[in-house]
């Protein structure tokens, strides 16, 4: 499914669209081969009519396949309910699929890509190290960016699902404020 771009694109959002990685596209901006405004944060922003001259200019092909869409990892019910939630409030924008343990997470990885897994750790069968390492592994799916949470915080798990692939690990209950923080960085 694709959708028209917005007037403004994160670096990441640019990379995607121009199919590159968000390096390459900081590269371009400090060169100033491709202008970007910057925000009161000091965060980057690229013009949708900039990123499209710069893809002319360069005979770049543009991907319209911008949509974000964050897959949901837990065999707690509740939990998955109450992320979804906060995603319909948040971020209306995301498209969220959700699965109740490792194994379906790596199915719905395939099948539905997503840019963003935010995973459980601890699940029956195939548990969150393990489903972490085989996204990681897989050349179609080693660019998804991974949000661990666990409701059994400690450094060993920390330090175990971050050597996995993980860029964080979340405590529940989750502090929302944060993580939506992180996913709007995707």
């Amino acid at each position: 499914m694709s959708r028209e771009l917005k007037d403004y694109l994160t670096p990441k959002e640019t990379a995607d669209v121009l199919r590159v990685s968000p390096i390459t596209v900081r590269v371009w901006a400090q060169k100033g081969l491709l202008k970007a405004s910057t925000t009161a944060g000091g965060h980057r922003r690229f013009e949708r009519e900039e990123v499209e001259r710069f893809a002319r200019e360069k005979g770049i092909e543009l991907s319209e396949d911008t949509e974000m869409r964050a897959l949901i990892v837990d065999d707690d019910l509740d939990h998955l309910e109450l992320l979804a939630d906060v995603f319909k409030e948040h971020l209306p924008d995301v498209v969220i699929e959700t699965a109740r343990d490792g194994f379906e997470a790596g199915q719905k990885v395939a099948s539905f890509k997503p840019k963003v897994v935010l995973l459980d750790l601890l699940m029956p069968g195939v548990d969150g190290f393990k489903a972490c390492r085989s996204i990681k592994e897989n050349a179609s799916s080693k660019d998804v960016r991974v949000i661990a949470m666990t409701g059994y915080m400690s450094d060993e798990n920390v330090r175990k699902i971050k050597h996995s692939g993980a860029e964080v690990c979340l405590e529940k209950p989750l502090d929302i404020p944060r993580l939506i923080a992180l996913l709007q960085e995707a």
